[in-house]
C-alpha cells in the first residue's frame, strides 16, 4: 500500500490493522496530523514501514513491536513525543531505524543492543538524554551512527571500538564529556567523523590521526 506524497490529512483509520497481509505500508510526505495507531501492531507481515514527512503526533506506539519482520522503519520528519519504545528491540530483522527529527524524549534504551542487524541508526534531532549505552557496542553491523543534536551526556563509550563496519560517526552538537577514546582509531572503515560541539576534553588520540 503505497500512498506516498499526496495531501492526505487527519489521521490513519485505525481499520488499517485489518490488513494483515501487508508487507509494505508507505504513507510518507502527507499531512497526517494524529496519532499513530496502535492497531498498525496488527500488520504482523510488514518488512517496510515509511511514515516519514508527515506531522504525526503523540507516541511511538510500543504495538510497533509486533512487527517482528520489519527490515526497514522511517518515521523521521515528525513530531512524536516520548521516549523510544523498548519494544523496538524485539524487531530483530531491522537493518535500517530512522526517528530522527522529532521531539523524542528520555535514554536511548540500552535494548536498542539486541538489534545485531541494523546497517543504520538515525536518532538526530531529537531531545533524548542520558548517556550513550554501551549495549550500541554490539550493532557490529552498523556502517551509520547518527545521534547529533541531542542532549547526550556522559563519555564516549568504548565499546564504540566493537563497530568496526562504520563509515560514519556522528555525535555532533550533545553535551558529552570525556576524551575521545583511541579505540576510535579501530575504526579503520570510517570516513566521516563529527565530535564538534560538545564538551570533550584532553587530546586527540595518535590513533585517530593515523586513520586515513
Amino acid at each position: 500500500l503505497n500512498l506516498g506524497n499526496n495531501q492526505l490529512t487527519r489521521e490513519i483509520p485505525p481499520e488499517i490493522g485489518n490488513l494483515t497481509n501487508l508487507t509494505r505500508l508507505v504513507l510518507y510526505e502527507n499531512q497526517f496530523t494524529r496519532e499513530i495507531p496502535p492497531e498498525i501492531g496488527n500488520l504482523t507481515n510488514l518488512t517496510y514501514l515509511n511514515l516519514r514527512d508527515n506531522q504525526f503526533l503523540g507516541l511511538i506506539p510500543s504495538e510497533i513491536g509486533n512487527l517482528t519482520n520489519l527490515n526497514r522503519i522511517f518515521l523521521y520528519n515528525n513530531q512524536l513525543i516520548g521516549s523510544i519504545p523498548p519494544e523496538i528491540s524485539n524487531l530483530t530483522n531491522l537493518t535500517e531505524l530512522d526517528l530522527s527529527n522529532n521531539q523524542l524524549t528520555g535514554y536511548i534504551p540500552s535494548q536498542t543492543g539486541n538489534l545485531t542487524n541494523l546497517e543504520y541508526l538515525g536518532l538526530f534531532q531529537n531531545q533524548l538524554t542520558g548517556e550513550i549505552p554501551p549495549e550500541i557496542g554490539n550493532l557490529t553491523n552498523l556502517t551509520t551512527l547518527s545521534l547529533p543534536v541531542n542532549q547526550l551526556t556522559g563519555s564516549i563509550p568504548l565499546e564504540i571500538e566493537n563497530l568496526t563496519n562504520l563509515t560514519e560517526l556522528i555525535l555532533t552538537g550533545n553535551q558529552l564529556t570525556g576524551s575521545i577514546p583511541p579505540e576510535i582509531g579501530n575504526l579503520t572503515n570510517l570516513t566521516f567523523l563529527r565530535l564538534e560541539s560538545n564538551q570533550l576534553t584532553g587530546e586527540i588520540p595518535e590513533s585517530i590521526r593515523a586513520l586515513n
